[in-house]
């Protein structure tokens, strides 16, 4: 079983090194499509691979798939540059290396640290990722935000964790939501959907309700009390930025800027 490790990146020198170290062991090589970063993400790449692309950015669907055609190998593993593989992910699929699977894909829980702990509730764990596929029999599909894996097989379940660095701080954390919030709203946009009165006053409240309570957010203690409220606001914010398209006419860029 020969991997080729797939990661694309933007702006990513302080994070994607560590990716890189993480599937070092796995990889029978690396390829990276960099959408024109302005930092030194192509100095980091550099050190660990050759195959380095710039491809400028459309969105992360198109971005993804452009990557996935690079790849010399029959199977992908796709990681972003603020993931790791735990040890014991690691392990399992260097087992699997040593065999052809006669699945499609493999799946496996993905585990964000978040203000000093590793968050297990929520509705953030194990929040399962399809990483792991045969290149010919999957593709990425999306237009906006949340691009999704297609599969054309069957899927079999690692146990083993994706490890998530996605916010380095509670203003990153913001910074991610104002970013991905323009991206909701644009989809929304696109979908003809209006904002109403519902979508601002109870919808928030509900998925506040639905992170801390329903997802067990309380066990995740001081951080999935953040977690939810941020995850309200997250909802308050897109249909804010919904309402001011509409109302404007204006149509916002696609990420990253």
């Amino acid at each position: 079983m020969e991997i080729s490790v797939v990661i694309i990146t933007y702006n990513e020198e302080k994070r994607l090194e560590g990716a890189l170290e993480s599937v070092a062991d796995i990889a029978s090589e690396i390829i990276i499509v960099d959408a024109f970063s302005q930092d030194h993400t192509l100095k980091v790449a550099k050190k660990y691979t050759p195959h380095v692309f710039q491809r400028k950015w459309t969105n992360f669907s198109y971005q993804k798939n452009f990557a996935n055609s690079k790849a010399s190998f029959p199977w992908i593993f796709s990681l972003d540059a603020d993931e790791r593989l735990s040890p014991e992910l690691r392990e399992e699929i260097l087992d699997l290396k040593k065999s052809e699977p006669e699945c499609a894909a493999f799946s496996m829980p993905r585990q964000v640290l978040y203000m000093g702990r590793w968050i297990r509730h929520s509705g953030w764990y194990p929040d399962r990722k399809i990483r792991l596929f045969r290149k010919d029999k999957a593709f990425w599909k999306g237009e906006y935000v949340h691009e999704k894996l297609v599969v054309d097989g069957k899927i079999q379940k690692l146990k083993g964790a994706i490890h998530h660095l996605t916010y380095r701080n509670i203003r990153d954390h913001l910074e991610r939501i104002n970013k991905f919030s323009d991206l909701g709203a644009q989809k929304l946009y696109a979908q003809k959907k209006k904002c109403r009165w519902f979508h601002l006053v109870f919808l928030p409240c509900f998925r506040f309700m639905k992170s801390f309570f329903l997802r067990a957010g309380f066990l995740d203690g001081y951080a999935g009390f953040v977690i939810a409220v941020l995850n309200g606001y997250a909802v308050f914010i897109r249909y804010i930025k919904l309402r001011e398209i509409w109302k404007k006419g204006e149509r916002i860029e696609s990420f990253p800027n």
